[in-house]
């Protein structure tokens, strides 16, 4: 073997190793990244499984002596868990729902139908992106107090279909741009109205931006407390939210229980979060480039 060849071969085994170094590298780093990310769910579970006396710890986990499963029977009963979760099930569906209904509509409206405002009414929808919540809550509570909507269904249902508006239209309307206008062309040809092609022409070709769109929705109002605990003041229509707030004052010295409670809360997000969390990455990624 001459000296180059030899040169040649210790020259690939170098790349070979500072590859496999690189990779070693970049798998720690994500795996420190993804124990940053998951650990508050880790912490949230370990505290709800133990008692209030071992809370005071030094460490950042506790090892239960004994699991307190009780801890998650207290939260489910007397925090109204079922309740609240109907509730939040039953507003934010509605919300999803609405949205994307509206949300196709405008979109369909402002990209394809001719007319003068078309260009203005979509930037006004889109604007509403730039609107605080915390901004609206006082003109709102006033207004539902005149209409006598506080402390109902719609006090909430209308606001979060309002603010989930705007983000659901941008994602719409991006996704029907990219359809060709042959296709919608070709159903008028055929006979078809403005319903027909919005329900069977473009709506099965944006189904990745409608999960989108719902899941976003559904995400962004599921946790949402500020406006809730502004207009509503009955059990009748609380979400789940409110079983963390009642439980800080009813067991404001266990706070075990209260551990359980904002785990519960939040295990249905999560869920629906893990499962689905393809479709956002899918549905985002394509909106952006066809946007």
């Amino acid at each position: 073997m001459s000296d180059e060849q030899s040169i040649n071969m210790n020259s690939v085994k170098k790349e070979k190793s500072n590859k496999k170094v690189k990779k070693i590298i970049l798998w720690v780093v994500l795996f420190l990244v993804a124990i940053i990310q998951i650990f508050p769910l880790i912490w949230l579970l370990d505290f709800s499984l133990a008692s209030s006396n071992e809370m005071f710890t030094s460490g950042l986990l506790i090892i239960p002596e004994k699991i307190q499963w009780g801890n998650y029977q207290k939260a489910f009963v007397d925090g109204h868990f079922l309740l609240y979760l109907k509730n939040s099930v039953l507003i934010n569906g509605l919300a999803v729902i609405l949205v994307i209904v509206v949300s196709i509509m405008a979109g369909f409206a402002c990209r394809r139908m001719r007319w003068k405002l078309s260009g203005f009414v979509k930037t006004l929808l889109l604007m509403g992106m730039m609107i605080p919540i915390h901004a609206t809550l006082l003109p709102n509570f006033k207004i539902y107090s005149q209409l006598g909507l506080t402390d109902t269904i719609w006090a909430l249902l209308i606001p979060y279909v309002a603010f989930s508006l705007p983000q659901g239209m941008f994602l719409m309307t991006s996704f029907i741009e990219s359809i060709p206008i042959e296709v919608e062309e070709a159903a008028v040809m055929d006979g078809c109205g403005i319903f027909r092609i919005i329900v069977q022409i473009v709506t099965p070709m944006i189904k990745s931006s409608i999960a989108t769109v719902a899941i976003m929705t559904f995400l962004n109002n599921w946790n949402e407390f500020m406006m809730a605990s502004t207009y509503l003041s009955s059990p009748k229509w609380k979400t789940l939210p409110f079983s963390v707030l009642e439980f800080t004052g009813q067991y404001s010295s266990n706070y075990a229980v209260q551990f359980a409670v904002m785990a519960l809360t939040a295990a249905p997000a999560v869920i629906v979060y893990v499962i689905l969390n393809k479709y956002i990455t899918k549905g985002v990624a394509m909106g952006a480039v066809k946007g």
